[in-house]
């Protein structure tokens, strides 16, 4: 088997000049995170601690992506302005001097994106309309997805990002803190969802549950700006509702439906449905993987071991199937195996827990991973892991 860091290393020296990448993309993919230019310079500037020279390819991505916004809409976190705004905010961080400039503009853009989203739904909402649309509060395209990159800016001192910070909390926490009688805040009637869902619309509408365009990205942002000291009146109780939502909606093996329909939702749980729901099981975007990470988070937060056991019993639903048998499409992070499992160079948590005190954890790095075992490093493991005798099960969350 080929050395993973061998790999990497191959793939980014041959992504390195920007303009030989964009020749393998189209004018759609080309500004994407997911695929294009915002994605590779990320990647070449979380490198660059290894190799300096990945730090100049990364800003020469940067400046290659910034030509292609001429009149890119916003798009979250996903395209155009947006994408390119979330990795210079991560990638800075890794590189030896901030472009301090353009780092302050993309904070400032992204911190008006998410006021300017965060008035459209006060607006929505006052004409009498319900639901929350994707392009408000999910990971990828709306709040979810910007507020985590503006809590990573605001973390690094940035206190540019702090408005649209709040914005983003407080538009959130009060999606899920007003249900619209007995469906959750963020269901969506069937008229208003302009995005695709992962399967069939139902008519009577739908609540999402994944990652990446549901409640559980919502769930993951504000668990971890609890958990870094950034709330808002009302955090702490969305974030209960919506986790044990989650856990009402599961199914019997421990997975969740990519989303619930209205008639659903007015209906005691039918586990028999649960299970055999259409969409995604495995992967990150719908499936355990991120859901089990969005659990953990809340886990941690409200210092809930049941949550704790939630987000082990999702990540168990993949562990205990052979990668072959994945319900992933392709090798990416959203739909893909890559999503599924861990890489070298992240970054996961090791939870355990003593017999009288709350969970305790320790973060480690990645630096080698099958698809059944890893290894990591970066720190002095904590006394009480070190003491644990082999074939303990231990909690781990991330990457």
């Amino acid at each position: 088997m080929a050395d993973p860091a061998d790999t990497v290393e191959r793939i980014a020296r041959t992504l390195a000049d920007p303009d030989r990448a964009l020749s393998d993309l189209g004018p759609s993919t080309a500004s994407t995170l997911s695929h294009g230019l915002p994605g590779t310079a990320l990647l070449l500037a979380a490198l660059s601690p290894a190799d300096r020279s990945f730090a100049r390819a990364a800003e020469h991505h940067w400046n290659t992506a910034a030509g292609l916004l001429t009149g890119a809409a916003a798009d979250g976190i996903h395209s155009g302005p947006g994408a390119l705004a979330a990795s210079l905010i991560i990638g800075s961080a890794y590189l030896p001097r901030t472009p301090s400039t353009a780092l302050d503009q993309a904070v400032s853009w992204l911190a008006a994106r998410a006021q300017g989203l965060a008035r459209h739904q006060q607006q929505r909402l006052a004409s009498g309309r319900t639901g929350t649309p994707w392009g408000v509060y999910d990971t990828v395209k709306g709040l979810s997805g910007i507020g985590r990159v503006l809590l990573a800016a605001h973390q690094r001192g940035h206190r540019t990002a702090t408005p649209g910070l709040t914005a983003a909390l407080t538009t959130l926490t009060n999606m899920i803190n007003t249900p619209n009688g007995p469906l959750p805040g963020w269901w969506l009637p069937a008229a208003d969802h302009r995005l695709p869902l992962a399967c069939e619309l139902p008519a009577s509408g739908a609540a999402t549950t994944g990652i990446a365009h549901g409640i559980a990205g919502t769930l993951a942002l504000l668990s971890l700006a609890t958990t870094a000291g950034r709330t808002v009146p009302g955090q702490h109780e969305a974030i209960t509702t919506a986790a044990h939502w989650l856990l009402h909606w599961s199914a019997p093996d421990s997975s969740t439906p990519a989303h619930l329909s209205g008639t659903d939702l007015l209906h005691t749980p039918d586990p028999g449905r649960l299970t055999g729901a259409p969409g995604r099981r495995h992967a990150w975007c719908y499936g355990a993987a991120g859901i089990g990470t969005a659990l953990t988070h809340a886990g941690h937060t409200l210092r809930h071991k049941g949550l704790f056991r939630a987000g082990r019993a999702a990540f168990t639903l993949i562990a205990e199937q052979p990668p072959g048998q994945w319900d992933t499409d392709g090798h990416g992070l959203c739909h893909g195996a890559a999503g599924a499992h861990c890489r070298p160079g992240q970054h996961l948590r090791v939870h355990v827990t003593d017999s009288d005190g709350p969970p305790l954890w320790r973060c480690y790095t990645i630096t080698g991973a099958t698809a059944t075992e890893m290894r990591v490093e970066g720190g002095r493991m904590s006394p009480l892991l070190h003491a644990l005798p082999i074939g303990t099960p231990v909690l781990v969350s991330g990457p």
